[in-house]
């Protein structure tokens, strides 16, 4: 089961992370989403545990629970959806009207 686990103090590595969920059984894997421009923590992340009955344990204690001051969001997590691109309305349909400096 793939679990999401929020609210993260920024100063949480991933080893914090599966030392939390490895009390409550195998863990497959442990991640922290992170900003790709800085590298700093975006504040939440996955964890992955094959045995679905563990899984649903370590959700039912974990959440709520306080780790490093911060209450943490724990389920499982949801499938993601892709998106449409991104739409600026029909500016992006409009011919070029000018504008900046004028060349000579």
């Amino acid at each position: 089961m793939n679990i999401y686990v929020g609210n993260l103090s920024f100063d949480v590595v991933e080893s914090d992370l599966l030392r939390l969920f490895e009390a409550f059984g195998e863990v497959t894997s442990a991640t922290i989403i992170k900003d790709k421009f800085k590298g700093r923590s975006r504040g939440f992340g996955f964890v992955e545990m094959p045995d679905d009955a563990q899984a649903q344990a370590a959700i039912d204690a974990l959440n709520g629970k306080e780790m490093m001051n911060r209450p943490l969001t724990v389920n499982e997590a949801r499938q993601r959806t892709e998106h449409a691109p991104r739409s600026f309305g029909d500016r992006d349909r409009r011919p070029n009207r000018g504008g900046g400096r004028r060349r000579s």
